[in-house]
This record gives C-alpha cells, sequence and structure tokens, in this order.
C-alpha cells in the first residue's frame, strides 16, 4: 500500500468513482466554478495549475542540461525518502519546510550555492507535485529563474540519468576542499 503522501506520490481520489489524478469529491463544486469545492476552497488540482502557469517545468534530460550550465539543482524531499529513493548527485538538498529561508535572495540564511537572483534554481521532490508549489513560491520570494523538475526524481531515475544511494550524492559547500 502506498503512503501517499505530498510530495511522496500523486494526490488521493476523494471519490473512488473519480478520474485519475482527481482531488474533488462526489459533492465538490459549485455550479459555475468546477474547480471550487463544496465547502468553498479551492481543489488541489486548480491550486496545482495555478502554481505550475507560472513556471517553465523542465523534463528530466532538459534539467540535466540546465544544471550543466550553472543551474541549482534543489532536492526538498525529506531525508527519509532521499534514504529510500536515492539521490542525484550535485543536488543540494534543502528540506521544503525551511526551502525559502535558504534561498530567497534577502535572507539571511541563503545557502551559498545560490549565487545570484536570476540564478536558474531547479527544485524537485519525488513526483513532481511538491516541487510545483514549491517553485511558484520561490518565483514569489524573488527567484524569476525557479521551476521544476517534470516528474521529479523517479523521472530523473527512469530516464536512466545518474542516481546514487543516500549519502553519496551530496555536493561539496562552495569554497570546502575536497
Amino acid at each position: 500500500m502506498s503512503s501517499n503522501v505530498p510530495g511522496d506520490a500523486a494526490p488521493r481520489n476523494a471519490n473512488p468513482s473519480a478520474a485519475p489524478g482527481s482531488t474533488r469529491s462526489a459533492a465538490a463544486g459549485d455550479a459555475g466554478d468546477p474547480h471550487t469545492e463544496a465547502s468553498g476552497s479551492t481543489s488541489l488540482d486548480a491550486l496545482l495549475h495555478d502554481a505550475r502557469s507560472t513556471l517553465e517545468r523542465l523534463d528530466p534530460r532538459q534539467a540535466q542540461a540546465a544544471v550543466t550550465a550553472g543551474a541549482l539543482l534543489v532536492d526538498i524531499r525529506p531525508e527519509a525518502q532521499r534514504r529510500r529513493e536515492g539521490e542525484i548527485p550535485g543536488a543540494v538538498p534543502i528540506e521544503r519546510n525551511v526551502l525559502e529561508w535558504r534561498l530567497a535572495p534577502t535572507s539571511h540564511h541563503r545557502v551559498p550555492e545560490l549565487v545570484a537572483e536570476d540564478q536558474v534554481v531547479i527544485v524537485f521532490c519525488s513526483q513532481g507535485y511538491a516541487s510545483s508549489f514549491a517553485a511558484a513560491t520561490l518565483q514569489r520570494v524573488g527567484l524569476p529563474g525557479a521551476t521544476d523538475l517534470d516528474g521529479g526524481f523517479l523521472a530523473w531515475e527512469a530516464a536512466g540519468l545518474p542516481a546514487v544511494p543516500f549519502g553519496f550524492g551530496r555536493p561539496r559547500r562552495l569554497g570546502s576542499v575536497a
């Protein structure tokens, strides 16, 4: 049985008879807006669509090329997921709960790997859901080049790109000695 934890897998269906990927319940929506839940809240599908509307999402090969050209690759998965699934060599692990503080251009807690506000920052999670929300938020805090890896780590690995067991993919911090 899969855990369906956000960022771990696709969103759960609120209605088992709904289309795959749908988060709407049978009673959801109001007459005029298919993205509004019965409670009046916005559906996860609508929120995800809004977040992705500002992103130029990259497939694994495009992401690899962007990193080669100087983009910063950021792994927002929790340590437990990185231990279970593996890591992308050179990706900077910054868990989602501190992401904005580690990457916002005005933050005193910014990581040294972010060298410029216009640097391309590619965020990834396991399957590319949580990373879309994270990348859209990074754009709002002053990183216009923030985007995410379409399909996340699992798509990267499926594309046959380099992945290593946990602990072997950590980049050296800038200024560190081999």
